[in-house]
């Protein structure tokens, strides 16, 4: 029955929107905008069907229905029903259900935003575009990716249950579903520009109508990618958070385009420039959404995050190759119309740091995708084989990253068209101070290494031109005064600097050992003594595990442990992690004795301030949130730069 009601809603949502694509354009090409209507009526049935197909998939894998292929592939009888619910999207199939949900999600709440405008040729070519989209992942659940193929059942058959490594932490049911409604979600602004392209309106009015929702979706993005690195941080066992994984690079690089597009739009809407840019920069966040798809569940790539290994990859490879072409080909068809009537005025002026911001996010991402997909070509062309790993990020990223915490801290200060010498040493005196002092205190407190202390040096600069124009805010408005694009984002690079500082932190100073130790003997790391007492075990139907009672100082025991799923055979080293405001304590239990009383192998991480990193996650969501919702409007200026133009009036 799961089976055929599946495969129902599948095909209901296929042909809702195809049928609905084909409509919309014939009325827009027709110019019979009254059959738009039509269109809504479909993209409403999407929404239907990608919730059937979530929710029938939901009820097969809790009713441990094995005569659904997708949950005979990752069901199991003794799958926690967190780890159950989750297992929706752990494998190719299940994946695509969580697309197109979220996809009809948007559609919907689209919809729901523009009601009254029915007959608006914009928001109908954004329909058709994102219907588009929905009739490919629809194509692939019907045809290559079928998850509700009905299978038959060998005789006490009770599931392999999903990968061990997704059913570890409580992070894999938030994680995986925080990144799709970022990836899903550029699918909206990607809409709106094409809509732009196809009807001429190539002002400012398509970036007004998707602000929100791009600083939505990469606020979801943001989230994912800080989930992810706390994931990979407590269930992996390594001891980092980031290690330049293919995986990892896809979801990073269309965040660094969506970073830069919500920084040149408002370029875009004060002085008319940069147009081709934006909509080059939206066209190409949503291609590497597809791009990060492709990698992830192709199986081109050898990853702990890339958990299938499916028939989809030309597909996606396909629809990857014709959503560039599209978008190269219609920028290139408007190219006359989008020339911007403004231009620079002084490389003291906002626009010029914000134009310089974005070179460095866009050569960032260059470096991240050449990394990413150059060994994915030699291998495709003569079978090489090739590694490029940490060095090459790091030597090459790392300068791009320094220039870049220096624009974060000049572009806020600086005003539109052109700043006085006067204006600049007066409102970057501050920000420099703490700049200065961060980098003496850090001295002081013994740090060392060029890379770490010009972090903080650089860190503590950007964190002072914020925390400005914050003070500032909530010194005329009152705590009302962080609501608004402006000030959210200040609260966001806040975020940005608490993570650079940590990541600094926590990769110059980290404390790595390794020692081998019989139950009462102690090893000492740092300022710390580590004293093993015992070995543990215990089991259950679904897994077994045997850990180690480790006292750290004296007090507090910890129990780092190796865990053995049973249906799948497979073991995994589950750290414990005494997380501290300055420093974490991360033990590792890399080999057991046959007997409880024999050497354990430990290895003992410490690493600072990585709970820093976690914070300055937060910090992020909270100002993408304050982002999200509209500032105090003045004389009917626009929100994002009301505050800006109310200090520059002040002479502040």
């Amino acid at each position: 029955m799961n089976s055929v009601l599946g495969y129902l809603f599948t095909m209901v949502g296929l042909t809702s929107s195809v049928v609905g694509a084909l409509a919309g354009f014939y009325a827009l090409r027709s110019g019979q905008l009254r059959l738009l209507r039509m269109v809504r009526q479909w993209s409403w049935l999407v929404l239907v069907a990608g919730v059937g197909c979530f929710v029938v998939m939901e009820v097969a894998l809790f009713q441990r229905d094995y005569t659904v292929s997708y949950v005979q592939q990752v069901g199991s009888d003794s799958t926690p029903a967190l780890f159950n619910f989750a297992a929706l999207w752990s494998a190719l199939e299940g994946s695509l259900i969580l697309w197109v949900f979220l996809l009809g999600g948007y559609l919907g709440a689209v919809l729901y935003k523009f009601r009254d405008r029915g007959n608006d040729p914009l928001l109908g070519w954004a329909l058709v575009t994102m219907l588009g989209v929905s009739g490919f992942f629809y194509a692939l659940l019907a045809g290559p990716a079928n998850p509700f193929v009905q299978v038959t059942v060998p005789l006490g058959f009770v599931g392999p249950g999903p990968n061990p490594l997704l059913q570890n932490h409580l992070l894999v049911a938030f994680h995986p579903p925080m990144l799709y409604l970022g990836y899903v979600g550029f699918t909206v602004p990607f809409a709106f520009a094409i809509a732009a392209l196809a009807t001429g309106r190539l002002g400012e009015g398509w970036l007004v109508e998707t602000r929100r929702w791009t600083v939505i979706a990469w606020g979801f993005l943001t989230m994912g990618i800080v989930l992810g690195a706390w994931w990979s941080y407590e269930v992996l066992g390594w001891g980092g958070y980031w290690a330049w994984d293919p995986v990892e690079n896809a979801s990073l690089l269309p965040w660094l385009t969506g970073t830069a597009y919500l920084h040149s739009v408002m370029v875009q809407e004060r002085r008319g420039m940069l147009r081709v840019w934006n909509l080059s920069l939206v066209c190409a966040t949503f291609c590497l959404t597809i791009l990060g798809t492709f990698l992830t569940r192709s199986g081109v790539v050898e990853s702990v995050h890339a958990f299938s290994d499916g028939a989809i990859g030309p597909w996606l490879l396909v629809f990857f190759a014709a959503v560039a072409g599209l978008s190269v080909g219609l920028i290139g068809w408007r190219g006359d119309e989008l020339r911007s009537p403004g231009s620079i005025d002084s490389i003291r002026s906002r626009e010029a740091a914000f134009f310089a911001n974005n070179v460095l996010f866009g050569a960032l991402a260059f470096v991240i995708l050449l990394g990413t997909v150059f060994p994915l070509l030699a291998e495709a062309y003569d079978g090489t084989r090739l590694t490029i790993g940490r060095p090459y990020f790091d030597s090459l990223g790392r300068p791009i990253a320094f220039v870049m915490l220096f624009l974060m801290a000049a572009a806020p200060v600086l005003p539109w068209r052109k700043a006085s010498s006067e204006l600049l040493s007066q409102r970057l005196f501050w920000p420099a101070v703490i700049g200065t002092g961060s980098m003496v205190l850090t001295l002081l407190l013994g740090g060392r290494g060029l890379w770490a202390v010009l972090t903080f040096g650089l860190g503590g600069f950007a964190a002072g031109a914020a925390g400005r124009q914050v003070v500032l805010a909530t010194r005329r408005q009152g705590w009302r005064g962080l609501v608004g694009r402006t000030n959210g984002g200040m609260i966001v690079h806040l975020g940005v600097v608490l993570v650079a500082v940590a990541i600094a932190s926590s990769e110059t100073y980290k404390t790595d050992r390794t020692a081998t130790l019989l139950p009462g003997e102690s090893m000492s790391v740092g300022d710390h003594q580590f004293t093993y007492l015992e070995l543990g075990a215990d089991e259950n139907d679904r897994r077994s595990r045997v850990y180690a009672l480790v006292e750290i100082d004296g007090e507090d025991i910890y129990a780092p442990s190796i865990v053995r799923f049973r249906q799948q055979g497979m073991s995994l080293a589950t750290p414990s992690v005494r997380t501290g405001l300055t420093e974490d304590v991360y033990l590792v239990l890399d080999g057991v004795p046959d007997e409880n009383d024999g050497p354990i192998r430990l290895r003992v991480i410490l690493r600072p301030m990585v709970s820093w990193l976690w914070a300055g996650g937060i910090l992020m969501g909270v100002g993408t949130l304050l982002a999200v919702f509209p500032g105090k409007r003045r004389r009917g200026t626009d929100a994002v730069s009301a505050p800006v133009e109310a200090e520059e009036l002040a002479g502040v």
